[in-house]
């Protein structure tokens, strides 16, 4: 598979961004939507996500947007994903700490964007090394995270850490900064408005072999 370019966009919102750069990927964090009402949507009161699906079609993109999404009065951290025109879906983070005022959603997000194997990894979800080894083993080629903020150096050191262990590049957006970590353990961040990462999605696998105590082929032949 060839390099993909990853744009992400620090500053700005959907809304306001009129051109993007020439990218395979594009990435907003939680200031791209803010927060969607589905309901509203359903009305045709907001077009948020249609503006989504409209940038990704005029850019010949694909693109992965944070959002917080109201359904019934209930609150969720979501990141919605669109492919050149096409909203592919939105995902919802999986885990809730302690009393946050959200919930959580049900499923792993997983989608095909312009040729490439995304997997999403919105918020909390980063902090659950479950979420980057199911990701792997569903065959991704990048995961993007999506974080409202940076309080302390924990999620770099995550993503550069996943990425090293499981072989997969890692694009995350938190507030209005961009980081980019590879597979052999580096790791880039960028504050402009606009950063590009130049990724190679390519899976490399390894053979590895273990011994345990118990399992014979002998035993195996009672079954």
């Amino acid at each position: 598979m060839y390099n993909m370019v990853f744009c992400v966009v620090n500053g700005g919102t959907v809304a306001e961004t009129d051109v993007l750069p020439d990218c395979d990927v594009a990435v907003f964090g939680f200031g791209g939507l803010g927060e969607v009402d589905y309901e509203r949507e359903l009305k045709g009161e907001t077009e948020k996500f249609d503006k989504v699906a409209r940038l990704s079609k005029e850019a010949d993109c694909g693109i992965v947007c944070g959002c917080k999404t109201v359904s019934r009065g209930l609150l969720r951290k979501s990141a919605a994903v669109s492919d050149r025109g096409k909203l592919l879906g939105i995902s919802d983070m999986l885990h809730v700490l302690d009393c946050e005022d959200v919930k959580s959603g049900s499923s792993l997000g997983f989608y095909r964007v312009n040729g490439c194997k995304i997997g999403l990894c919105v918020e909390n979800d980063l902090l659950f090394p479950e979420t980057f080894k199911s990701l792997s083993m569903c065959g991704c080629n990048v995961i993007i995270a999506v974080l409202e903020e940076v309080r302390d150096n924990v999620p770099p050191l995550l993503i550069r850490a996943y990425s090293f262990l499981y072989g997969i590049p890692v694009v995350m957006v938190a507030g209005r900064t961009a980081y980019f970590a590879d597979i052999s353990g580096a790791i880039a961040t960028s504050t402009q408005n606009i950063t590009l990462f130049e990724v190679s999605p390519k899976n490399q696998y390894h053979l590895v072999t273990t011994r345990i105590k118990g399992i014979t082929s002998d035993s195996r032949a009672d079954y």
